[in-house]
């Protein structure tokens, strides 16, 4: 077996901790030693190790054919990093920025540094935020949960009686399910349930705002 296969998720997990790795590194000589220019480095290694985590899931899928537990995987982190991470980052990296600031003693926010804070910790701003993210995972949800189903089966009309008929999420197996098999059936049902949890607690933020 071809040694990038065999050792995929070994090479993987190397890769996110070398990821980790960089991103520490980038804060302490961003903001311990003052270094920004140098600092950049470490964000492009960062990028780097995701280009490299997206070439693998890439060529495990050639070599295999499977859309296994592995491919997905990859391409959730490699979503999240372009999307959603990009934004977690930002917030990292003012908290970073206020936290040491305070222990050197300086001031490493400006301004807009804190407009931004301000805005993001009023709650009616919150509960938009949250709104908007929760469409998103829904829609991104949705178009995820099709492609399973009509890989798993046959027409519309089979889809359409999975949906009227919940009780095939019993089964321990994908036989007798919408999904194609045991593995994209796990993924289904749990990411339904953390579906379920995550459109709930951003809605809570609209029902009962924060004080």
């Amino acid at each position: 077996m071809d040694i990038f296969v065999e050792y995929s998720w070994e090479l993987f997990i190397v890769a996110e901790v070398l990821s980790f790795l960089a991103l520490l590194g980038f804060g302490l000589f961003r903001y311990f030693f003052n270094k920004q220019a140098f600092s950049m480095v470490f964000i492009v290694a960062f990028l780097m190790l995701l280009v490299l985590e997206s070439a693998l899931g890439l060529y495990v899928y050639q070599q295999t054919g499977e859309l296994s537990t592995f491919i997905i995987v990859i391409t959730v982190f490699v979503i999240y990093a372009c999307t959603f991470g990009i934004f977690d980052f930002l917030r990292l990296d003012r908290w970073m920025r206020l936290k040491i600031g305070k222990l050197r003693g300086v001031e490493l926010l400006t301004e807009k540094d804190y407009e931004i804070m301000e805005r993001t910790s009023n709650p009616k701003y919150k509960a938009k935020k949250y709104r908007i993210s929760s469409f998103i995972h829904l829609a991104i949800f949705l178009t995820a949960q099709i492609i399973f189903w009509t890989m798993g089966t046959d027409s519309v009309s089979e889809m359409i009686s999975y949906l009227t008929d919940f009780s095939w999420l019993e089964n321990e197996t994908a036989a007798g399910t919408p999904y194609p098999n045991d593995t994209l059936y796990g993924i289904g049902v749990i990411w339904g349930i953390v579906f379920i949890v995550d459109f709930l607690y951003s809605w809570s933020y609209t029902v009962f705002p924060s004080k």
